[in-house]
């Protein structure tokens, strides 16, 4: 699990975990990943991972060759959200926020297939990709966030066909969750109290909530299950009903 010691991630990690997975929490905080894994406990362990970074991606990989011998499952999880309009947006963080969120999921899953495809001989396998709502729904204010994001959910459809094409019994799937209660939201403050924002933005939503972590974690370990086995190109919005609007 990418961008794990904390919100999205952290819940992931944790929940593959409680299903008695052994877990890698990664994260370019290696010092919030280490206490992620010891939290986690058990087999938990973590590694130090800069998703923009082709060679930091090869390295977590070898590691976690020699530390576990297979990958059966990949969750590109990593992002930020840099709100702006198009005309707002600096072309640095235009930049900065497809690296984080969608160059992170091609070099991720660039450098994990070969070792995945080993272990989906014997297991099968499962990437999953964390998208947003923002690739189905867009706003004004979001560009650089819509336009990487709804990158990632076609990117995760291509992934899908090469693996089926390749006979590598390795689903590939997007998860799009509306506003989540994680750090991230903290961008959407505005000088409000939390409690204030997650009302706000709550009543956006059809069922009057923002997500919880574990909402979003329960669908990425359905993807990765033998249930789902069958499922591959597809995206699932996690949303309250915000999509069907």
């Amino acid at each position: 699990m990418t961008g794990a010691a904390s919100g999205l991630g952290a819940a992931i990690a944790a929940r593959f975990a409680q299903e008695g997975a052994r877990v890698v929490v990664s994260d370019i905080d290696d010092v919030g990943a280490r206490e992620q894994a010891g939290r986690i406990g058990g087999d938990a362990i973590s590694v130090k991972l800069d998703v923009t970074d082709p060679d930091s991606w090869t390295a977590a990989i070898a590691h976690i060759e020699t530390k576990l011998g297979e990958l059966g499952v990949l969750v590109n999880n990593a992002g930020i959200c840099l709100p702006g309009s198009v005309e707002e947006t600096s072309f640095d963080d235009w930049r900065r926020t497809h690296a984080v969120d969608l160059d992170s999921v091609f070099l991720g899953t660039k450098a994990a297939l070969p070792l995945m495809a080993q272990t989906a001989k014997r297991s099968g396998g499962a990437i999953i990709n964390i998208s947003s709502i923002s690739a189905m729904v867009a706003a004004g204010n979001m560009a650089a966030y819509n336009s990487a994001k709804a990158a990632v959910r076609h990117l995760s459809k291509s992934i899908a066909l090469h693996c089926a094409k390749q006979g590598y019994a390795i689903t590939c799937n997007s998860l799009h969750p509306t506003f989540v209660d994680t750090p991230l939201l903290d961008g959407f403050s505005g000088g409000r109290s939390r409690e204030e924002t997650l009302a706000k933005l709550a009543r956006q939503i059809p069922m009057g909530r923002v997500g919880v972590p574990d909402d979003v974690a329960f669908a990425a370990v359905y993807l990765a299950s033998d249930e789902a086995a069958f499922v591959t190109g597809a995206e699932l919005a996690i949303d309250g009903g915000l999509s069907a609007m």
